[in-house]
């Protein structure tokens, strides 16, 4: 099934996408009722893009010293996703609407295991 035809049926369909005016999150609200907002930091760092994700889960890299980083721009692709363009540059990864939902229902866990894996590596969120 695809994401387009999966978020038809579970309601993940964006009302709103706005990026906060210190430019360090995204806040997202959804159809079915959940909403948050996720850090520009771990979005840089759970980006999609294969330059973070790599080719297997194997290939993850861990991406250090995001923490100042903030959104520069939003692009719309499709109705099934966003191309975020962060200060750093990047701008390689589409976040479709289950991964942003995924961000929202999840970053507190997955900032968690970031700053673990950080500390594991000698590594800082700088």
């Amino acid at each position: 099934m695809s994401d387009e035809a999966a978020n038809a049926t579970t309601g993940d369909w964006p009302t709103e996408l706005r990026v906060t005016k210190d430019r360090a999150a995204l806040a997202v609200s959804f159809e079915s009722g959940v909403s948050g907002t996720i850090p520009a930091e771990l979005m840089r760092v759970e980006s999609p893009s294969a330059e973070v994700q790599g080719h297997s889960a194997a290939g993850k890299t861990l991406v250090a010293g995001k923490r100042a980083v903030t959104i520069r721009g939003v692009e719309p692709v499709g109705n099934y996703a966003v191309r975020i363009t962060f200060s750093d540059g990047h701008d390689t990864g589409l976040f479709t609407w289950r991964y942003l939902r995924e961000l929202v229902e999840n970053g507190g866990t997955m900032m968690a295991a970031y700053e673990e894996a950080l500390a594991k590596a000698g590594l800082t969120r700088g």
